[in-house]
């Protein structure tokens, strides 16, 4: 998968579930969300679970910062890429989603927005060559989601206390191309 197919993804149905445990991958799995985040797992699980997701027909995005066992080194990427099916991945770490798109991964930097130095952080060290999309935590931001649009010339994905429909419409509003929530009632908009 590639860049331009997780957009044209998206763009037929913008809600991405993010799961955290077991119990969420069954939810999404049953789901008709396409994209699907995984933020739990370990170095001993997270092939399988990668393949579940694949074998449901639906895409799998691993967030290599929450993976038991996975350093912050860029090895980390290599071990998703060599050993498992994931499509992409998502990171805190440029040197991590930069490896990832080395290797030919869709790599989704993901970002926490706690104020407005983060955000004039954000503007002056992005790195267009260490990421695919950009994910902005908090995404209930909808004038700092259009800034990001503007300054990142990535597409955005809006995740983080999204819990209903005008969470998600202005998210999308606001430029964002999708958005992420571990709310499985937000998955069946």
């Amino acid at each position: 998968m590639d860049t331009h197919q997780l957009l044209e993804l998206l763009d037929a149905g913008p809600v991405i579930a993010a799961v955290k445990d077991p119990a969420g991958l069954a939810r999404a799995l049953d789901s008709d969300v396409s994209v699907l985040f995984l933020l739990y797992g370990d170095i001993l699980t997270i092939r399988d679970t990668v393949a579940r997701v694949r074998e449901a027909g639906k895409r799998a995005f691993v967030h290599l910062d929450l993976i038991e066992g996975l350093s912050t080194r860029e090895i980390s990427a290599d071990f998703i890429a060599r050993s498992t099916a994931a499509d992409g991945v998502i990171s805190t770490k440029p040197a991590l989603t930069r490896r990832a798109r080395e290797l030919g991964l869709v790599a989704i930097q993901r970002i926490f927005l706690l104020d407005s130095m983060a955000l004039k952080s954000v503007e002056r060290h992005f790195s267009q060559e260490s990421a695919d999309l950009v994910e902005v935590l908090p995404g209930l931001m909808p004038k700092i989601i259009r800034q990001l649009c503007r300054t990142t010339g990535r597409p955005i994905i809006a995740g983080g206390l999204i819990t209903d429909k005008e969470d998600v419409t202005g998210a999308l509003g606001a430029g964002a191309v999708a958005v992420s929530s571990t709310n499985p009632a937000v998955w069946s908009m």
